[in-house]
């Protein structure tokens, strides 16, 4: 063990650290990474018209439209959990809903498309 002063914002902290050698650290075998998750299911096709995109990463907690619904400027498409808040998404324009990509307890990424409005 060897002990070092950090100075860390004016604050100094007494740290031990163990030293390893060669031969210790080349028999301990690094683990082998694991493999992402598969999707839980492939996104639709975008329909023609506006894509709407989601804000932020997080949960799909409801969706209130179906496909080839009349929706109105501002009105509410679905609901995003984000940080244990829920987020409503609006319709950016009036028209029709082409496609809808996500389903209630869909998870998304920021940019990731929720669905199209002619």
């Amino acid at each position: 063990m060897r002990k070092f002063l950090i100075n860390v914002n004016g604050t100094k902290y007494e740290v031990e650290v163990e030293e390893i050698d060669a031969k210790a650290a080349a028999a301990k075998a690094p683990e082998a990474p694991k493999a992402a998750p598969a999707p839980a299911a492939a996104p639709k096709a975008a329909g023609a018209g506006e894509k709407v995109a989601a804000p932020m990463p997080g949960n799909i907690l409801s969706v209130a439209v179906k496909e080839g619904d009349t929706v109105k400027e501002g009105q509410q498409l679905m609901i995003l959990e984000a940080m244990k808040m829920e987020n409503e998404i609006l319709a950016p324009c009036a028209g029709k809903v082409t496609s809808i990509a996500v389903a209630k307890g869909s998870t998304v990424e920021s940019g990731s498309l929720l669905c199209t409005i002619a």
